[in-house]
Order: structure tokens, then sequence, then C-alpha cells
């Protein structure tokens, strides 16, 4: 048998054709790194379920010891909670929409190769990435415009970004010239062309700035910490953080005072696996909603960062 016979070149090639071997090592080192990304909430949620007591010694590892609900009774009664989910996902909603909007009408003019004064426009838009004022012009600015402690404090800078502007329009980039050359043959003006042709076929990376703005509101604090006082505007990570920092979160203002002092105690016990349990409440809507947007999240990533 010769070096460069059949039978040594499919021995040679066997792996990289896919064996049995690379397969279980690649299913195993997927499923190490799923176990490596799940168990932290995993753990998370089983202390939420523990007794106060043994879960303050973390000591619980694989499944609830002690079955304990009254940190969800006592997170899901307050009305503050509700609240703030309700603010959150006004938010949310409200910034992927206009997010979305002014990324598509910012990255369809530059996606246009024949458009006057497109290199200044480019330049101009590239400078704040570099180039910005900071955290105390920014309050000054919000400030002095009025918007200090209301909603639109946080939802006009939230709804513009240069970063997914420029990837909209790599995006769009990639799209065929002739798709619009058909659309104005057709007679349809830039706004139909845009609303008709370019959107529908940029699902993929609007999907994708809408996850990544929806995930940005809800796990933002500093920006609502900074611009709002008001508790009946803050949103859910601002609730979450006053029992995650201040490790406390006043649930008896109904109570009698010979009550507080009965139930000081047990409060102070149970405040580290209060914490746990408002983590898990606060992260099932994001758990819930991804899958919805995976369809779309790598393709939209690849393509959208195409060169023009």
């Amino acid at each position: 048998m010769t070096k460069d016979s059949p039978a040594v070149t499919n021995k040679k090639n066997r792996i990289r054709e896919g064996s049995r071997a690379a397969d279980a090592v690649i299913y195993l080192i997927a499923a190490l790194a799923a176990f490596l990304c799940l168990y932290p909430l995993y753990y998370v949620f089983v202390l939420s379920l523990s007794e106060p007591m043994v879960a303050a010694t973390m000591r619980v590892y694989w499944w609830p010891k002690g079955f304990y609900t009254g940190g969800y009774s006592r997170i899901l009664t307050d009305s503050r909670l509700w609240i703030s989910y309700r603010n959150t996902i006004f938010y949310a909603i409200v910034q992927a929409l206009g997010m979305l909007f002014t990324c598509c009408t910012f990255a369809y003019p530059l996606s246009v190769k024949g458009l006057k004064g497109r290199k200044f426009v480019n330049i101009f838009l590239l400078t704040p990435m570099y180039i910005s004022g900071g955290t105390i012009p920014r309050f000054l600015l919000i400030l002095q415009t009025g918007l200090y402690n209301t909603m639109w404090a946080l939802i006009l800078p939230g709804i513009y970004s240069v970063w997914y502007i420029i990837l909209v329009r790599s995006y769009f980039g990639t799209i065929p010239e002739s798709l619009r050359e058909a659309a104005r043959i057709d007679g349809a003006s830039h706004y139909q062309t845009l609303w008709n042709v370019y959107i529908p076929t940029s699902k993929p990376i609007l999907a994708v700035i809408a996850l990544y703005t929806i995930v940005g509101v809800w796990n933002s604090w500093f920006r609502p910490a900074l611009y709002l006082t008001s508790q009946n505007l803050q949103p859910l990570q601002l609730y979450l953080r006053r029992i995650l920092v201040e490790n406390s979160i006043n649930l008896s203002e109904e109570m009698a005072s010979d009550e507080l002092v009965a139930a000081a105690m047990a409060q102070r016990v149970s405040n580290n696996q209060l914490k746990y349990t408002v983590i898990i409440v606060s992260s099932l809507p994001m758990l819930i909603a991804y899958p919805f947007f995976q369809q779309y999240f790598v393709k939209g990533v690849m393509l959208g960062s195409l060169k023009e």
C-alpha cells in the first residue's frame, strides 16, 4: 500500500470528515460551556427557593433545601415592583422603536453612494464616538432643558446610537443597488423604497438592534439613578439596586410598631435570600424574550458587520 493510496488518505481525513471522537469532544465542550453559563442562574434559583437560614450558609448546590416561597410572596405583593416593571417595559419598547426609526432613517441616505456630502456626514457621526463631553455636561444638558426627573430624560438620549447607525448602514450596503433602481423605476419614493424594500430585507440586523436596545434598557441603572428621583418613574433595576446595595426593602409600612419589632429579626435573616428572589423575578422576562430573537441574532451580527 503506497503512502498516497486512498486507504491512507481516508485514514488521515477521518477526523476532519466527522468522526465520532471529534463529535464527542465538540459536544463535551459545548455541554461544559452551557453548564458554566446556566448553572449560576440555576444556583440563584435554588437559593431563592431554600429556607432563609439554609440559603444564608450558601450550602445549597443542586436542589432547594427546605422549600420556601416566602420571598416570592413578599416581592410579588409589593406594588413598587409592578410599577418598576411597568416603567421598564415602557422604556424598553419606546426606546427600541425609536432606535430602529433613527437607525433606518439615518442609515438609508448614507447608503446612497451618490449622496453629496456623504463623507462629511460620516465624519460628523463618527466624531462623538471618540470625543464626548462626559457625564457632567450631559447631566447639565438634561437639567437645563427641563428633562430632569421626567421619562424623556431616558427616552430621548436612548433612541440614538452612532454605532447602530453604522451597523444598519453597512447592512444596507449589502443590499443590491438594482433593488433600489427597480423601485425608482416603478415610481417609488425614497420613503417607499426604505419601507417596502430595505426594511423587509433587513429584519436580522433590526432584530439584533432591538434586542440589544431592550437588554441595555433592562439592565440600565446608572442613568435612571442620575436623572430620576421619583420612584414612580424609576425602572426595575433601581428597585433591584435598593435591595442588593441597601440590603433592605420596606414592605411593612402598614404594620403596627410592635409587629415591626417582632419582624425585624426575621427580615434581617431573609434579606440575603430575598436578593436571589428579586434577581430571578427581574431576569425572567429577558430569558423568555431572547428565544424569539435568536433566529435573527447570528445572521444579523455577521451580515451587519460586512463592508459596503
